[in-house]
């Protein structure tokens, strides 16, 4: 299998998005190569094909023009697979391509199966696999799903496509950046959520008091949230962000499917409950039995320390 992957560039820079498609691409064990788009862009350093096209003449991002480029770099790749992220940028640009080649299309895969790729279903409370039919296919994969490992090492085989000429009816007009609220969860190094068991939202920052003692950002389950003490950019799990920091701390979290499936690829896992029993621990490395609101202050005050 061959595939093609999409990076996206922004603002003249690279983004780290472009390593969770190399790990996508490793889990598929197939040959890889990458398509570039962007004015002055840089290419990752990593040994293999990068297809490198100035856009320009047509701004940072024109559907019309990157579709084109796109199909090229497809045909020259001889790609099975053409994968894309699943962000704005994949949102409005895979189905293009699909339609272009009559291709099958998987959107927001979070793992990969021997049998096909998992998906989120009935608004991410279930999982389905789905196997694609023999021919090309355009996939996009769920951010945070397939762990960032980092800038790489190699001097890639640079080819050239060429954009002049290309016609569009569409102009580029800028970034108009959203409001900044929250940091982004899948960059986390270090992730410590509140859940239910937590008690009330006034208890809250207690447990943010011990993600700042970490170095790490506040998270929470989905019942925190629908409660309203958290904002839904801290969610964990299927219907809020899907992470793999290094250490993940859940407190009071009992372990429904939809978070775990959400933070189960977390590099060490410490879960804190009343409950021994409680499904957080198949997945934790470490379960501590005991009330939250009496463990986490103490355990803060010896980190601070």
């Amino acid at each position: 299998m061959k595939t093609l992957l999409v990076c996206e560039y922004r603002e003249g820079k690279l983004l780290d998005s472009t390593y969770e498609l190399l790990v996508f691409a490793d889990r598929l064990g197939a040959e890889r190569a990458m398509v570039l788009i962007g004015s002055d862009a840089a290419p990752p350093a990593w040994d293999g094909t990068v297809y490198l096209a100035d856009a320009a003449t047509c701004g940072e991002y024109n559907p019309d023009v990157h579709k084109r480029i796109i199909l090229d770099a497809a045909r020259r790749a001889e790609a099975d697979c053409i994968v894309f992220l699943h962000s704005s940028y994949g949102w409005d640009l895979a189905p293009r391509v699909a339609a272009a080649l009559r291709a099958g299309q998987v959107s927001e895969i979070v793992d990969v199966v021997d049998n096909g790729f998992v998906v989120g279903c009935c608004n991410a409370k279930m999982r389905r696999t789905v196997t694609p039919k023999s021919g090309k296919t355009v996939l996009t994969i769920q951010a945070g799903a397939f762990s960032f490992q980092g800038p790489t090492q190699g001097t890639p085989r640079l080819e050239r496509i060429e954009v002049e000429g290309a016609a569009s009816l569409q102009e580029f007009a800028g970034y108009e950046p959203a409001e900044k609220k929250d940091v982004d969860l899948t960059r986390a190094e270090v992730i410590v959520s509140a859940g239910r068991g937590v008690g009330k939202k006034e208890n809250i920052p207690v447990i943010e008091t011990l993600a700042k003692a970490l170095g790490g950002e506040l998270g929470a389950s989905r019942p925190v949230v629908d409660a309203g003490w958290l904002e839904h950019s801290h969610q964990v799990g299927t219907t809020g962000q899907t992470v793999a920091p290094r250490l993940y701390v859940a407190c009071g979290i009992s372990g429904a499917i939809q978070h775990l499936a959400g933070m189960k690829k977390s590099g060490f896992i410490v879960a804190i409950n009343k409950d021994k029993d409680a499904p957080i621990g198949e997945v934790a490395d470490v379960l501590v039995v005991a009330d939250v609101m009496q463990f986490v202050p103490a355990f803060s005050a010896r980190v601070q320390k």
